[in-house]
């Protein structure tokens, strides 16, 4: 239904997701019509985060208390669910995306799910959206799940508009094991980006191995 994580066998990515959260109906149908969009050739497949990282996105969110949240890169809304799920009613999310047809996929779910209140969608170009935001230290969580050539100006934008232990999440940076051997302009990117972030004195910095790799920064 989502992709499974490289660094995981199939018969343990079945074994880890059997001892999770299992996703509700909102969750399982926006995955299913996500998958089949893909199927279709209609989205990327490569797009969706996996499963039982929404589960503990949504389970951070909650963790760390979170009310304000930012999202770079929504497709077709699944990490937003999550990540609103975990929000407490009065909280917010900003989603910063290109497509409005990919999200209109996720705007039906975040309805169904009674979250759509907590969510504001600004489309367009995901840098200049954000440098339109105050430099003020608004937001507890950050998710960046965008264009991999984009992802340091993305962290140095975010960095003051981050309230202090904010947390920035950053997708995909394993790139399915090609930090080790670069190829592509994203993959050199990333190879680029982690070593900048691990000798940066602003973030407190660890690299999980979960999914495609999953970077997560706290601001100091």
């Amino acid at each position: 239904m989502t992709p499974r994580s490289f660094l995981l066998t199939p018969e343990l990515s079945d074994y880890v997701r059997a001892n999770s959260e299992p996703p509700d109906d909102v969750a399982a149908d926006l995955l299913a019509e996500t998958a089949l969009l893909a199927e279709r050739g209609e989205v990327p497949p490569t797009f969706q985060i996996p499963l039982e990282q929404g589960v503990f996105m949504q389970l951070l969110t909650r963790a760390l208390g979170v009310r304000r949240a930012i999202e770079i890169g929504t497709f077709t809304g699944f990490s937003a669910l999550c990540i609103a799920r975990g929000l407490p009613e009065d909280g917010s999310l900003i989603c910063l995306d290109r497509s409005e047809e990919w999200t209109a996929v996720g705007r039906r779910y975040w309805e169904r799910a009674g979250v759509a209140p907590r969510i504001e969608l600004r489309l367009g170009d995901a840098l200049t959206t954000l440098r339109e935001l105050p430099e003020v230290e608004t937001f507890d969580l950050a998710f960046v799940d965008a264009d991999k050539t984009g992802y340091a100006a993305y962290v140095e934008e975010l960095y003051a508009r981050m309230a202090p232990n904010g947390v920035v999440l950053l997708d995909n940076t394993l790139r399915s094991g090609r930090v080790l051997d670069a190829q592509s302009d994203d993959d050199h990117a990333i190879v680029t980006l982690n070593a900048a972030l691990r000798d940066d004195p602003r973030w407190e910095t660890v690299l999980l191995p979960m999914s495609d790799g999953l970077t997560m920064l706290r601001k100091r």
